[in-house]
């Protein structure tokens, strides 16, 4: 389904041609003659079905200005763009301050409705990420702002508001992608402990030789190399929370002074002649059965028991999937926004699709794959050609996977070793496989000589790879910067340099 736009004109030659101008650039179209109805058209109950409001500053009664005044600070209702023949700077600057998010100068041509749309539904959709991202760094995040809304997460939450009560030790319990830095979070912002630190340590990416010195800090001399006196994260977590992610990762020798920190409230940094003291809360995360790291002796007993005290087990995806399809929708409308993508929905077949898959890597792994769906969709909805990778693992689904483009396939193709001097093992293309070598398919090659058998330079092949990635990607470029592992900025000044926009052009 389209996103539907209101618009507000009380001319109808004027309405009219912004209705078709909007409807050709692939949206739906509500409209109003006047400020009175589209007041009552937006403070109604289905205000919901608007995302967009394209609202005439000039119109007799009730006109765009009144409208801003009443609507336009009020939460929930979508995005407004003003419009007027009359470009003043003075109403610029009112239509801005009471809420509108841009302003056009009627008569306002495609290009330019199409870039106010995209800009002001990004900002929409972004908005509650923003809002996220912003608690998260002043980490006063609840469990309200999470998106888990299952009878399944419902014992999580509440274990984890009475967490918060207290400074009790929580460890969280869960399988990879789960969620439980967002957990920890929610804990640390619902608790007295709010907008103080969080400082994160992934235990299993650190080191072994400087864990010690990462996690309690070095004085100056203290080993080779330590030149200046550094504090650990358990003092730039002090007054705040110290969120151990993968703690069953730990060396056993940093456990002891773990639990020192524990019991004592005090850490001994490397080199240090006395200890410190530190006032923090501790979370810890594992997605390890601790009891048998414990049973194996990699995990110290006494300290699992000191860090089991308060223990909350994050389910896996594939045991809450009444989940899925709301985690779904704001992925969608998270990526939409970033992509610039008109995409608005997921299909209900889409939708059944997801929803019957186990999902493996959990919460993480349908964000990625919401994002593929996204960056590859040209229409409206993501239907179940857009999850062509998930479609293939479940039954009675079944997805259509476009075919590489024709120009593709005129790309050189090897036929077989080439014969230069006596060595005949030199090539005279790289061949990228377009079936797989069982199909017996042909396959993609680019040149590595040219005709008259002399190695073409990088940039001669540079170029041609770039122009094959665009083709077997539609032009989608992001998709193609990432699978050419280079940024797209880097990837937009090669296309210049080779000459290569116009083709880029083409695949749009």
């Amino acid at each position: 389904m389209a996103k539907r736009v209101l618009i507000v004109d009380d001319d109808p030659i004027q309405r009219r041609i912004l209705e078709e101008h909007i409807k050709r650039l692939g949206y739906d179209t509500k409209t109003a003659q006047g400020g009175e109805q589209a007041l009552q058209i937006l403070e109604s109950a289905d205000h919901g079905s608007i995302s967009l409001v394209f609202l005439d500053l000039v119109m007799p009664g009730v006109d765009g200005l009144a409208v801003l005044d009443r609507i336009g600070s009020k939460p929930g209702m979508p995005p407004i763009i003003v419009q007027t023949a009359q470009g003043s700077i003075d109403a610029a600057i009112s239509a801005m301050r009471a809420g509108a998010v841009d302003f056009i100068v009627k008569p306002a041509s495609p290009e330019r409705l199409d870039i106010s749309m995209k800009s002001a539904l990004k900002i929409e959709a972004l908005q509650g990420e923003i809002t996220r991202i912003k608690k998260k760094a002043e980490g006063t995040l609840t469990f309200g702002d999470l998106v888990m809304r299952g009878d399944a997460m419902a014992r999580v939450i509440s274990l984890g508001r009475r967490a918060a009560a207290s400074n009790i030790p929580v460890l969280i319990e869960g399988e990879s992608g789960v969620g439980k830095e967002l957990i920890a979070r929610a804990i640390q912002g619902e608790s007295e402990r709010a907008s103080k630190p969080f400082i994160v340590v992934n235990c299993g990416a650190i080191p072994e030789n400087l864990v010690e010195s990462i996690l309690f800090g070095h004085e100056k001399g203290a080993f080779t190399g330590a030149v200046d006196r550094r504090i650990g994260k358990f003092q730039e977590a002090d007054g705040g929370t110290l969120f151990l992610d993968e703690v069953g990762e730990l060396p056993l020798d940093v456990q002891v002074k773990l639990l020192r920190a524990l019991q004592e409230g005090e850490i001994d940094p490397v080199g240090s002649k006395k200890p410190v003291k530190v006032n923090f809360r501790l979370i810890s995360a594992t997605n390890r059965d601790m009891i048998q790291q414990v049973r194996d002796g990699k995990f110290r007993e006494d300290l699992y028991y000191r860090l089991n005290v308060f223990p909350i087990w994050v389910p896996p995806l594939r045991e809450r999937l009444g989940d899925v399809p709301e985690l779904a929708r704001y992925f969608l409308a998270r990526f939409a926004a970033e992509e610039g993508k008109r995409c608005a929905a997921i299909t209900e077949q889409a939708m059944r699709l997801l929803t019957a898959y186990s999902w493996p890597g959990n919460v993480r792994q349908l964000e990625n794959t919401v994002f593929r769906a996204v960056v590859l969709s040209d229409g409206a909805d993501l239907g179940v050609d857009e999850f062509p990778q998930i479609a293939t693992h479940v039954d009675g689904f079944k997805a259509t996977v476009p075919s590489a483009p024709g120009n593709v396939a005129k790309m050189p193709v090897m036929t077989g070793p080439a014969m230069l001097g006596a060595d005949h093992l030199t090539p005279q293309t790289m061949s990228l496989p377009a079936g797989g070598a069982s199909t017996g398919k042909s396959a993609l090659g680019i040149p590595a000589v040219d005709d008259a058998g002399d190695i073409r330079s990088l940039e001669a092949v540079e170029a041609d790879m770039i122009r094959l990635a665009l083709g077997r990607y539609r032009g989608h470029m992001t998709e193609v910067a990432k699978r050419l592992n280079i940024g797209r900025s880097t990837l937009y000044r090669k296309m210049r340099d080779y000459g290569l926009e116009e083709r880029a052009a083409e695949h749009v």
